[in-house]
């Protein structure tokens, strides 16, 4: 095996001498010092802007998330703002954090260069939920903000997060600006005001009371009762705001995961903490059945997005799937709100229901490209028509106008209320979806992903969009729809089964997204991944 190229060996050397923690000093000494091979990647470039902003394992090297990394990348956002916003220094730039290592570091880190650059900075003292950040910017009137997190990224990971003042995440060509200011910025000379700096405000729990306050108005049924719920944070930052959501919302306390309730950015219990993945829900199952709940609900660890359970007739628990979950949603607030100016937006691979859910009640209903921030962009767009809905299958929801962004509480409270509400009325949410699938068709939704490396996952979609396949499985392709600012392909097959396919934004994988109405996807699905080589 040989070493790495003197380059990387250079700038591994500058970086070390600039690296403030003792934990990643040593650790890049111990790779200069062994001539370690992977020096090559982690100094390949730098990280780039990806579909929820930056967000890589925590480690030495332009690739990796550090301090070096985030000063860099708050240095480049604050001449962003101070070119483009003549008030930016006024209206200044909110700051949250989530639980994982170095996240504490990092928001400090962040406000200490907004400070320097003459921006006010509005910095949550402690944790805090990723939609309650974006709550705040529009509450604040702030220029942007920054929210320090990875999601639901395994527990190595962390990332950084910029929204808008709309409080929706960054979209061209707002991301590409971003990203030229922050190349322009010296990782090794970026000037760091005091922590007691005069421009640092500390923020306590009235903007969180708030939010708090706002969240019962997502309700269109207050007066149903409530049911039974279990509920588990994931080891993440939602869990106590997550329960006086339902508390002040009428629904009652939840009944909680104990064990995965108080934020650890070790995560524990969950290898992998993020609501899609199998056994991630087991606790909350368990908990649910052992405690009579109609409804199981997991938050990701940044509580933007929700996940759930129900119970079935057999008596075992399901899983429910993200266009299940936005099915269900759709449906109760397009028979609980009127008027033919409503919105209701999705994305590109997201179920085709919703657009039929939307037909059926004569309103305006929009795909859009992956990634939540254009279901917000979408919204901006349109002021003409009135948002009422909007879903991603990856367990994305926004159920009211503010902020423009996925939001797991607000979600899970109107969730929880449809399942009351189909109690009242002697049904349950099993039997809703059996409803749905008889007035819509039965869509059956398979996903399936394969790792690649970022590169060659592009080229091989690349590859099938050049040449795309006369048939699948089969089954004639009937229409051939590129998508390319999504990197997406689209092929629809006759006989009621579409297949989409596109490099993941955020992982080295290649996602594939199958969808049959009364027809099975899989074998369709199955063939697409053998094309890709």
């Amino acid at each position: 095996m040989t070493g790495p190229t003197q380059s990387a060996l250079d700038t591994a050397r500058r970086w070390l001498e600039a690296e403030p923690d003792d934990d990643i000093r040593d650790e890049l000494a111990g790779l200069i010092e062994r001539r370690d091979p992977s020096l090559d990647e982690r100094f390949a470039g730098r990280l780039q802007f990806g579909t929820a902003g930056l967000r890589a394992a925590v480690g030495a090297g332009s690739m990796r998330m550090n301090r070096l990394v985030v000063r860099q990348a708050a240095a480049g956002l604050a001449r962003h703002l101070l070119a483009t916003d003549p008030r930016a220094r006024d209206r200044g730039v909110v700051v949250g954090r989530d639980s994982r290592r170095k996240s504490d570091l990092f928001a400090l880190d962040t406000a200490r260069v907004f400070a320097a650059a003459d921006i006010r900075v509005h910095l949550f003292d402690g944790v805090v939920p990723t939609p309650v950040l974006a709550w705040s910017i529009t509450g604040l009137d702030a220029a942007a903000g920054v929210m320090v997190t990875a999601s639901h990224n395994p527990p190595a990971d962390n990332g950084y997060k910029v929204f808008l003042d709309s409080g929706a995440q960054i979209v061209p060509p707002h991301d590409e600006a971003i990203s030229a200011a922050i190349g322009d910025v010296d990782p090794f000379d970026v000037p760091l005001a005091p922590e007691d700096h005069r421009l640092i405000t500390h923020l306590g729990s009235d903007l969180v009371e708030a939010y708090l306050d706002s969240v019962p108005s997502v309700r269109l049924r207050p007066e149903v009762a409530p049911v039974t719920v279990a509920y588990t944070a994931m080891h993440g930052v939602g869990g106590a705001t997550f329960v006086d959501a339902f508390e002040r919302s009428g629904l009652g306390r939840p009944a909680v995961v104990d064990e995965q309730f108080a934020p650890d950015g070790a995560f524990p219990t969950v290898p992998f903490p993020n609501p899609e993945e199998p056994g991630a829900m087991d606790l909350v199952m368990a908990l649910a059945d052992r405690v009579g709940a109609r409804l199981a609900i997991a938050n990701d660890p940044d509580a933007d997005r929700v996940g759930a359970a129900i119970p079935t007739r057999d008596g075992t628990w399901r899983r429910l799937g993200g266009d299940e979950i936005g099915w269900l949603l759709a449906d109760h607030i397009l028979r609980h709100t009127e008027g033919d100016d409503r919105l209701v937006v999705t994305t590109l691979v997201s179920s085709s229901m919703l657009a039929a859910i939307a037909a059926d009640h004569g309103v305006h209903s929009v795909e859009t490209f992956t990634g939540f921030k254009w279901i917000a962009h979408t919204v901006a767009e349109r002021p003409e028509q009135r948002f009422v809905f909007g879903y991603e299958q990856a367990l994305g929801y926004l159920v009211a106008g503010r902020p423009l962004d996925k939001d797991g509480i607000t979600a899970a409270v109107l969730l929880a209320e449809v399942a009351a509400l189909a109690h009242a009325e002697g049904t349950d949410l099993e039997a809703r979806l059996t409803g749905l699938a008889e007035r819509y068709g039965r869509h059956v939704m398979v996903e399936r992903s394969v790792r690649m490396d970022p590169a060659d996952g592009s080229d091989a979609v690349a590859r099938l969009r050049a040449a795309p396949p006369e048939s699948v499985a089969g089954a004639s392709v009937i229409s051939v729809e590129e998508y390319p600012e999504a990197g997406l392909l689209r092929l629809v097959l006759d006989g009621g089964i579409r297949v989409q396919v596109r490099p993941s934004g955020t992982e080295p994988k290649v996602k594939i997204y199958g969808e049959g109405v009364n027809a099975d996807p899989t074998d369709a699905v199955e063939a697409v991944i053998g094309l890709l080589g």
